[in-house]
């Protein structure tokens, strides 16, 4: 027996030693992701902290860490194998945080927040929508795609969590997985990218900044770097130095894991391309426009922090929506944002409806064809913080639709041409979860 017992011993030992030489690098990354994933999910979105481990974190080698949450301090600590540990906290009205660089709890700055109920139905307030049965949609087509998104009993492929298809206004279709209802909020993860953008169509709507003129980021007045404007930051195509690679460390998970302060990440880097002729993308650039150059747009902190909330989300009804901040007070622009799939889908009729919300020219047309124009070196698929379909990416899909996007397959898709919203989220992407056929199937319900 003992014989037999070394020889597994020796392979135990040798796998955990393996194990943190190949990974100790990233514990970091993994602790961190864990428990601010946990924290979000439980306290956040009212989740349980078993559906968050077996649902969000259920991959390598994240699922490797252990979780540890105090309810009443709504504080999560994650470890792995005793090796490296992380904290996240969860804060009323600001979301979760990772406790990097220290932590006092003295009273947050919140936003105000207006969550007045509208008689209204459906997007335009809290009642019931007017229910309207379309002569042109074929119902049984279309519950049949909205099913086919989603996995059937037993297998765990497509991942998929909610849908939503809006036509005309009016939902469709709506089904949500096990566990998620019309009450959960969805992390977005980069689809925030797409909010953040909309707060700079805002400002320009306003008259508060012109897109068109350069930053003025005084590190950057002795190089280069000072000719790069919002416009540039704005269509991921400014010619900095940035890495998006969350399968190691790299400039984007050392931003979302490691820094208190997200918004200078971005400002500290080399120029290593032209602007408007380097499309590269950065979720340090969306932070950088959330943060550090946004805040100068106004004198307090408050001010910063309630504008986002009351020129757009509280204004057209995404009353459940959240930007989670870092420790510097930051909205986190990049990918930090909360709102259940009825919320999401006002967002993206707020583009279809160009800019305007019952009435409100929250934003111009002008700049709904801002956002979905192509960038320079993206081959038609990216625009001004928006993905775009205008270089054929979804072949079987009109050429005019643009959408918001987030990792794991988060997506809110536009198509102005068909009057349609239809959002999915979910925990995969291409080709486990495939894209173009979705939309092609809802499309063909729709004569």
């Amino acid at each position: 027996m003992r014989k037999i017992l070394k020889p597994i011993l020796f392979l135990i030992v040798f796998s955990f030693i393996y194990f943190a030489y190949t990974n100790y690098p990233r514990l970091q990354i993994i602790t961190g992701f864990s428990s601010k994933s946990v924290a979000s999910g439980m306290f956040l979105a009212n989740r349980t902290q078993e559906s968050v481990e077996l649902g969000d974190n259920d991959f390598s080698p994240i699922k490797s860490a252990n979780n540890e949450v105090n309810t009443q301090e709504k504080l999560v600590t994650s470890t792995i194998f005793g090796l490296k540990s992380a904290k996240a906290i969860y804060r009323e009205g600001l979301g979760a945080v990772l406790l990097n660089g220290g932590y006092n709890n003295e009273k947050f700055i919140i936003p105000n927040r207006n969550s007045t109920p509208k008689n209204l139905p459906f997007p335009y307030g809290d009642l019931s929508q007017i229910e309207n049965e379309f002569i042109n949609v074929n119902y049984k087509v279309l519950a049949a795609a909205v099913a086919n998104a989603f996995d059937k009993p037993g297998e765990k492929k497509k991942r998929t969590r909610t849908v939503l298809v809006v036509y005309k206004d009016q939902i469709i279709a709506e089904k949500y997985a096990d566990g998620f209802n019309k009450n959960t909020p969805m992390l977005g993860w980069s689809m925030t990218k797409s909010i953040t953008s909309t707060i700079y169509g805002i400002l320009q709507k306003q008259g508060h900044i012109d897109v068109n003129t350069v930053t003025g980021i005084e590190e950057w007045q002795n190089d280069d770097r000072k000719n790069i404007t919002y416009n540039d930051l704005l269509h991921m195509n400014s010619g900095l130095a940035w890495e998006e690679n969350y399968n190691t460390i790299s400039d984007v998970t050392e931003m979302l894991f490691m820094k208190s302060d997200m918004s200078t990440v971005q400002m500290h880097k080399k120029l290593i391309g032209k602007k408007n002729e380097s499309w590269n993308y950065s979720s340090g650039t969306s932070n950088l426009l959330a943060g550090y150059l946004l805040k100068e747009q106004f004198k307090t902190q408050q001010e910063y922090l309630d504008f986002w909330y009351r020129e757009l989300l509280d204004k057209i009804g995404m009353h459940s929506a959240l930007i989670e901040t870092d420790l510097a007070g930051n909205f986190v622009g990049s990918s930090y944002g909360w709102a259940t799939t009825r919320d999401w889908a006002k967002f993206g009729l707020l583009y279809l409806h160009q800019g305007n919300w019952n009435g409100e020219q929250i934003l111009t047309p002008e700049w709904v064809k801002y956002v979905a124009t192509p960038t320079n070196g993206s081959e038609g698929k990216y625009g001004a913080h928006f993905w775009l379909n205008a270089g054929g990416r979804y072949p079987d899909v009109p050429r005019d639709l643009f959408s918001a996007n987030g990792f794991q397959g988060q997506f809110v898709f536009i198509i102005p041409s068909k009057n349609l919203v239809i959002v999915r989220t979910g925990l995969t992407e291409d080709p486990e979860f495939d894209v173009n056929g979705f939309l092609r199937d809802i499309l063909a319900s729709i004569e």
